[in-house]
């Protein structure tokens, strides 16, 4: 402990822990100092220490910064425009025609947007899977979130997708002070062939680089993928070497009995994002195997996947998601539980994206990505079991206050590094020619 004033006090309230057994429980009446980025301490002392900033938390909850483990922000831009399709025409018929259209300054306000939205429900980092990433870095710089993020590529653009990936992740790797780090990410393996996977896998063991990669997103993909190459696709990932990287498979619904034992002999890093309502939207047959994983030891982080999708980027949704569709599933009301979805949210997402020792837990030493929660609503009182009330009646507009990096991104609802008017105003002028598809081009052709 230094004398001098601390960056950030934060008293009075009950804070989400994790034991030594990463059992999630709770400590009332709790003063969380900050100093440097960095969570020096978390104590029940009834002594402030002197700061700089003093936020007073009596009757909130103080939780880890949430985490998207999936998305494409600047796809908030396209919220709604595809609604009730299956996924090949989905894709098809409106969604990549309309990604042909994508300009920088496009991307560039989406993903204002799509910040804001997270920052409001208490999302204090992402992982981001898209075009134009110099933007997307750019925007995570000034609004202060902090992002994990990959430059898209298909095969189709040849070798220039792939070195155009590289480049970006060397280059914007510890970004921002430190709040970017980066990611290899080839789109899929229906859209990237082995050729390029091999390559990736090779780039990224050469590099220290992490995979970011839709796999085995439904069922339909795994079938034709057998039937076409007599593998699935995560073994296309084995074969390739993917998996001797580290790796965040994004959805994996179609992660099938056969594919387990080929992720448990992975020799690199695997975890998995589940985004359950846009699973249910395109009524995929299967979900996220998340008990089996969970049996493996790989970590299933939460996620939303783009807004165009999920129509939102609420990953309080996905967390009360994950634990009904789970509960569905397996036809048992104890799995998952709600402190085990919390585990989901906090520490197995933070895990997800490769910041497991730095995030996920409000502890000292770890970076103080913390949100404050308002549970004084009609819709969560009274409150017998507090996990119960966060999972399953809390809502992101309960999230008062996000912090990341111990500075204040949101105080009392009202954000203070994204001016969302202006953004909307912009996006809107926009909108017709990125909205015209009578040109006729696709970014690429979804055949799975």
């Amino acid at each position: 402990m230094t004398d001098s004033p601390a960056d950030l006090v934060i008293t009075g309230c009950t804070v989400l822990v994790h034991d030594d057994q990463e059992h999630i429980g709770f400590e009332e009446n709790a003063t969380i100092v900050v100093r440097d980025g960095v969570i020096e301490s978390v104590t029940t002392s009834p002594e402030t220490p002197p700061a700089a900033e003093l936020i007073d938390a009596r009757g909130q909850v103080a939780l880890p910064g949430l985490v998207n483990c999936h998305t494409h922000a600047p796809m908030v831009a396209l919220r709604g425009v595809a609604e009730d399709l299956p996924t090949e025409e989905w894709f098809n018929d409106v969604v990549w025609p309309v990604e042909s259209n994508l300009t920088a300054k496009d991307v560039e306000l989406g993903a204002r947007l799509a910040c804001a939205e997270m920052i409001r429900a208490g999302v204090t980092c992402f992982a981001d899977h898209y075009f134009s990433m110099d933007t997307v870095a750019s925007v995570v710089e000034g609004c202060g979130m902090r992002a994990h993020l990959g430059e898209a590529y298909f095969s189709s653009q040849g070798p220039q997708g792939r070195e155009k990936s590289l480049e970006f992740a060397l280059r914007h790797r510890g970004a921002a002070g430190g709040r970017i780090t980066t990611a290899l990410a080839p789109h899929a393996p229906y859209t990237v062939d082995d050729t390029d996977l091999a390559a990736t896998a090779e780039l990224a063991r050469e590099h220290g680089l992490p995979v970011h990669l839709h796999a085995s997103e439904n069922r339909d993909q795994a079938e034709t993928s057998l039937e076409r190459h007599g593998v699935t696709p995560i073994e296309v990932l084995a074969r390739t070497g993917i998996l001797d990287a580290d790796v965040l498979i994004a959805h994996g619904t179609g992660i099938l009995d056969r594919d387990l034992p080929v992720l448990q002999n992975a020799t690199g890093r695997v975890a998995v994002a589940t985004a359950p309502r846009g699973y249910l939207k395109f009524a995929w047959p299967t979900t996220t195997p998340v008990r089996a994983l969970h049996d493996l030891g790989i970590p299933v982080g939460l996620a939303t996947d783009g807004a165009a999708s999920n129509n939102s980027l609420d990953v309080w949704e996905s967390m009360a998601l994950t634990a009904l569709v789970q509960k569905s599933t397996t036809g048992d009301p104890r799995w998952l539980t709600s402190r085990q979805a919390l585990h989901h949210a906090t520490l197995q997402s933070a895990r997800a994206v490769g910041l497991g020792d730095t995030l996920g837990t409000l502890a000292p030493g770890r970076r103080a990505d913390i949100v404050l929660v308002d549970l004084s609503g009609p819709h969560t009182q009274p409150v017998h079991d507090l996990a119960a009330t966060l999972v399953h009646s809390a809502r992101a507009s309960d999230v008062r206050t996000t912090i990341v990096d111990g500075r204040v991104l949101m105080r009392d609802r009202a954000l203070l590094t994204v001016d969302v008017a202006e953004v909307v105003r912009e996006l809107g002028e926009r909108m017709p020619a990125l909205l015209d598809r009578s040109h006729g081009r696709r970014i690429q052709d979804y055949d799975t």
